[in-house]
């Protein structure tokens, strides 16, 4: 059946789906949980870590909350301040210890910022590479993680 023949056979049987419980569904924000998920989160980590601005582990969480709140529409204009959740924080932890023990990234016991190994730039490549929903992603998040470091600089080099 295609779809004309769906929605045709659909009119003909007065076919009814009631959809008033979800009217007010567009004022409904995504929650923390929505986001929290290791994979989104270790992809995340890979991103920013192959950049030329590696980011330290003590501010890794902060970082990402930062970059979510600005790529996913969910969370523009939200009173939710993610970079502070403490719960992104522990999961961002998670994930960076996978991303370690499966030797995609290192942290520099010196300075304790997190550098991508070879492997891991392949990894995160690949991902972007695809032309997918997560590649797109990958490259807004990026692109917001390159516009939060300009900021942070311009607010220094004004100060």
């Amino acid at each position: 059946m295609d779809y004309d023949e769906f929605f045709k056979e659909a009119f003909e049987k007065k076919i009814h789906l009631p959809l008033d419980q979800f009217g007010s569904s567009a004022h409904h924000r995504l929650s923390n949980e929505a986001l929290f998920h290791l994979p989104l989160l270790a992809m995340t980590i890979l991103l920013l870590s192959k950049t030329r601005r590696k980011p330290k582990s003590d501010e890794l969480g902060q970082l990402i909350g930062e970059c979510f709140e600005r790529t996913f529409s969910g969370f523009k204009g939200s009173s939710q301040h993610l970079g502070w959740s403490a719960n992104l924080r522990m999961r961002t932890v998670k994930a960076l210890t996978f991303l370690e023990t499966v030797g995609l990234v290192e942290v520099d016991r010196h300075d304790s910022r997190i550098k991508v190994t070879e492997f891991g730039k392949q990894v995160v490549s690949e991902a972007i590479d695809i032309q997918s929903d997560l590649g797109y992603t990958l490259q807004v998040i990026e692109r917001n993680y390159f516009d939060i470091q300009i900021e942070k600089q311009i607010s220094m080099d004004l100060e």
